[in-house]
């Protein structure tokens, strides 16, 4: 077999390789401005990092990348892949597949407010958005790609070496590390506060049901203590809690990162924003209705030796569960679930 022989095979599995990258990449929609000097009322300014400012051109990148799947290994995953925007930017299944096809042992966070976090995932991770967003390219269990890959593919691509320009500067080469740092600004941009909970607060006296106000009564009571947890703007006091939500805790949570035993099986208050929205719950997903968690705590949750001594026994009537579960659907805000930057990319 000849050179241009050889040369012509090599060439055709590589317009090959490029079409299926491009058939995998979304196709540019329209574009969508986010004004991210203006958030809810009672929320801080977004908090975005001095080395990581916002720009407008680095969000719309962001945007598009978080959606992306040419980042993945085999073109199948992307961001959405398990932060999907219908379920409050996280999964609805308790054990999500990896691109390998390996199930995770803990439930997807939400990524909604995240900017305000100040650590992430179950465990509370000290990490940033853009250091965690970089380290998934290259791991087996989301991306499992090498950043060379991804650097070609973007660098090939109709749009991302223009949108990368505009984004980080004229010449700038489209790089992972980059790349993340866009995705970073677009995720700190999902903040969610319009709820008709939020409606209630700033006067709308009809914004929440009969039901639902005697939820919210029981949610900040003395007897449920659910806000001493779920406390603030963004319905979590951002500590570490064992609250009894199952009897065995293989996950110790919080000890990976401290190494301290009364740390075992402690886990992060997830925030309850949009929570009707991010079925199933807690952190490894065995509890599949909002309904399934109420009733662990009435009955006071399972026994375990660090559990927290605020979980006990509420002996919660039908009609008492039934108003928390109203009220915790109040939370939930549709106008951004169906915000248009998102829809245009297919969710």
């Amino acid at each position: 077999m000849n050179k241009t022989v050889i040369l012509k095979i090599l060439l055709f599995f590589l317009i090959l390789f490029l079409f299926i990258c491009c058939e995998n990449s979304i196709k540019e929609p329209k574009d969508y401005e986010f004004n991210y000097s203006s958030p809810p009322p009672g929320f801080p300014p977004i908090p975005f990092p001095v080395d990581n400012p916002f720009s407008s051109s680095k969000e719309k990148l962001g945007r598009y990348l978080f959606f992306e799947k040419i980042l993945s290994r085999d073109s199948s995953f992307s961001c959405a892949s398990c932060h999907n925007p219908k379920y409050a930017f996280a999964g609805n299944v308790p054990n999500p597949l990896t691109i390998n096809k390996f199930p995770l042992f803990r439930n997807t966070l939400s990524l909604v407010n995240v900017a305000y976090r100040r650590t992430l995932g179950w465990s509370g991770e000290d990490i940033t958005l853009e250091h965690a967003i970089y380290n998934d390219f290259f791991s087996p269990l989301f991306f499992d790609n090498d950043t060379n890959v991804i650097f070609q593919r973007l660098s090939s691509h109709p749009f991302y070496p223009k949108m990368f320009e505009e984004a980080f500067g004229k010449g700038v080469k489209p790089y992972p590390y980059l790349a993340a740092k866009a995705i970073a600004t677009f995720v700190r941009t999902l903040v969610s506060g319009n709820s008709q909970y939020d409606k209630y607060l700033r006067g709308d006296s009809n914004a929440l049901t009969t039901k639902q106000k005697l939820g919210m009564s029981l949610f900040f009571s003395e007897r449920t203590k659910c806000s001493f947890c779920h406390s603030g703007f963004l319905f979590t006091n951002e500590k570490f809690h064992n609250t009894g939500t199952t009897p065995h805790y293989f996950d110790f949570g919080r000890y990976y990162v401290t190494g301290k035993l009364e740390d075992r099986s402690k886990l992060k208050t997830p925030s309850l924003r949009n929570v009707a929205l991010t079925a199933p719950y807690i952190h490894d997903g065995t509890m599949r209705t909002l309904w399934d968690v109420i009733e662990n705590y009435s009955r006071g949750g399972f026994p375990f030796f660090n559990k927290d001594t605020i979980i006990k026994p509420l002996n919660l009537t039908y009609e008492e569960k039934e108003a928390l579960v109203e009220f915790l659907k109040a939370l939930t805000d549709m106008e951004f679930i169906n915000s248009p930057r998102f829809k245009s990319f297919g969710y």
